[in-house]
């Protein structure tokens, strides 16, 4: 007993100690040599004959565990973890398809039919790109699922053998399991633990396994119902980001800078300010941003009703009911609002009107303005000439009072005008001739409800879009002059029209506080903003899109601007 506790060479009908971990200079455990039982020098030949044979398998040395198996084990067992948990994900879809659509089903799919299993994913993108997804976010997603597996392209040897691979996901067996060995320099190893770092726990995971799904399922049902449904869920959802408080009354109009996340209002306390989004203050009592305007433009002496900013974005028009068009040059986005006063920034005023000026437009092919005003005329700009004014059309108020005006966007060369008759009346710019009357059929006692608020343009097919006192929206064909789809859009006037720039979405702004997004294609609202409170009966003015970035604003009765995102 003395000997098997001191662990030395003896033989004796006892078992051996085992081997005591020696730790090394560097601070690693280290096992003594084969055949070293118990203190240096012991043991040899004669104390391996002494110790009889070699115990069974239960005391064998334990498995060598090295850094490639230890990466194999991990990578086998992820793919594992995702291919139960799409196989989950499968399961519960088809529990939870009606009972209608079961006599719908595909039939099952061979286990090994490629064939069928290229269509069935054919099938797949072809309805993700109708809810909104493209190759290029497939292709981020698989190549995000390709790092956390470590299957990187930049890395040289590859974590897996592509055959390898190809089982791990089939449920197959392993290589490890078959015994093969993946041998590999440490350095490549270690390289491989570089996806742990942009690994993240979101759940995103789940949406990330379209590329891993197992060939061969027995059925793959597809609830047909529910996708158009699905649409709304990757449609944009505008939020109020900025709150614009500086003006002292009714903000009026407002515009937005063609690249910059710059806009323009103009108000009724006789004054417009420019905004710069990218400078904000926190609220204080809400989640939205403050801006502070950046200049104050100061030339009319009463209300600012109309707003247009030109195409390059370097100059602003602006109509008051003082009946002048302002021509501003706009300064910097990032100028001191406490700078001096420039004297250069009011180029001119325009003076041909003899009432309110309502409308202006800026067409930048030609760079061309147009304005409409209480006195009844519609009149053509080109502010750069020494006689700045055109022509002159409805001089003779045979069609009304014009309210709004519009470019044509498929055709610059004719503008559409608005009336407080109920009629909107196209014209050629060159001929100054009226070339069709969009009119809705009403009777004429009626005609004061239909008093049109706004008209705007299709910015790529022929159709104007008009906003009525009596709560609707029209649509009317630009060629034949047909009223095309009608609806009622709010519960009090619509006062305000936009399209975007992409020619998909409206946005209307209503006195009953409320803005309204509408698909053009199925003319249906898909959101609403209540985003201004009442002043006088009164309530939104103006809606405006960013040309090429993610903004919409609108102007209130109640003195503020907001803009969403």
């Amino acid at each position: 007993m003395d000997e098997l506790a001191g662990g030395g060479g003896g033989g004796g009908q006892g078992m051996p100690a085992p081997p005591r971990p020696q730790q090394g200079p560097g601070g690693n455990l280290s096992l003594p040599p084969p055949g070293a039982n118990g203190a240096p020098g012991g043991g040899g030949p004669a104390a391996a004959e002494a110790a009889g044979p070699p115990a069974g398998p239960e005391l064998s040395r334990p498995q060598q565990y090295t850094i490639p198996g230890i990466l194999h084990y991990i990578q086998h067992e992820w793919a594992r973890f995702e291919m139960e948990r799409a196989h989950w994900e499968v399961e519960r879809a088809e529990l939870q398809v009606p009972e209608e659509t079961k006599d719908s089903e595909a039939p099952a799919a061979p286990q090994n039919s490629q064939l069928t299993w290229k269509q069935g994913r054919q099938l797949l993108r072809q309805y993700l790109q109708e809810v909104g997804y493209t190759d290029t976010i497939l292709d981020v997603r698989s190549q995000r699922v390709r790092s956390l597996l470590g299957l990187s392209n930049s890395e040289p040897n590859g974590s897996v053998e592509a055959k390898n691979l190809e089982q791990i996901l089939n449920g197959g067996e392993s290589p490890k399991q078959k015994g093969q060995e993946i041998k590999r320099p440490s350095g490549d190893v270690l390289e491989t633990f570089n996806f742990l770092e942009n690994a993240d726990d979101s759940d995103e995971e789940e949406n990330d396994m379209i590329e891993g799904i197992p060939e061969g399922k027995d059925k793959l049902r597809i609830n047909k119902h529910k996708l158009p449904a699905n649409k709304d869920a990757f449609r944009k959802t505008w939020n109020p980001k900025y709150t614009l408080r500086s003006h002292f009354d009714g903000v009026r109009a407002l515009a937005f800078h063609p690249v910059e996340p710059v806009l323009v209002t103009a108000s009724e306390d006789h004054t417009l300010k420019l905004w710069n989004l990218q400078k904000t203050v926190p609220a204080k009592k809400s989640a939205s941003l403050d801006v502070e305007p950046i200049y104050t433009f100061r030339a009319h002496i009463g209300p600012v009703l109309s707003l247009a900013i030109s195409s390059n974005g370097e100059q602003c028009f602006s109509g008051g009911i003082d009946a002048t068009i302002q021509w501003w040059n706009m300064p910097s986005p990032n100028v001191d609002p406490y700078d001096t006063y420039e004297s250069n920034v009011l180029a001119g005023t325009l003076v041909a009107h003899t009432d309110a000026v309502w409308g202006l437009a800026y067409s930048g092919i030609k760079n061309q303005l147009l304005s409409c005003s209480a006195d009844g005329t519609i009149r053509l700009w080109n502010p750069q000439e020494k006689l700045p004014c055109i022509c002159t059309y409805n001089g003779d108020k045979e069609h009304g009072i014009p309210t709004s005006v519009d470019f044509i966007g498929c055709d610059p060369a004719h503008m559409v005008t608005s009336f407080n008759t109920g009629s909107a009346v196209i014209y050629d710019l060159e001929t100054s001739q009226s070339l069709v009357m969009l009119s809705s059929q009403v009777d004429s006692g009626l005609q004061s409800s239909c008093h049109i608020n706004r008209v705007v343009s299709h910015p790529t097919l022929p159709v104007t879009i008009t906003a009525h006192e009596d709560r609707h929206i029209k649509f009317f064909d630009n060629k034949t002059g047909k009223m095309i789809h009608s609806m009622v859009a709010h519960l009090d006037a619509v006062t305000s029209l936009a399209v975007d720039p992409n020619g998909i979405y409206l946005m209307s702004g209503s006195h009953d506080c409320s803005i309204r997004l509408w698909n053009l294609d199925s003319k249906t609202c898909v959101q609403e903003i209540t985003a201004h409170r009442k002043k006088l009966d009164e309530s939104i003015y103006d809606v405006a899109f960013h040309p090429s970035k993610a903004y919409i604003a609108s102007a209130g009765a109640d003195a503020l601007a907001k803009v969403f995102v």
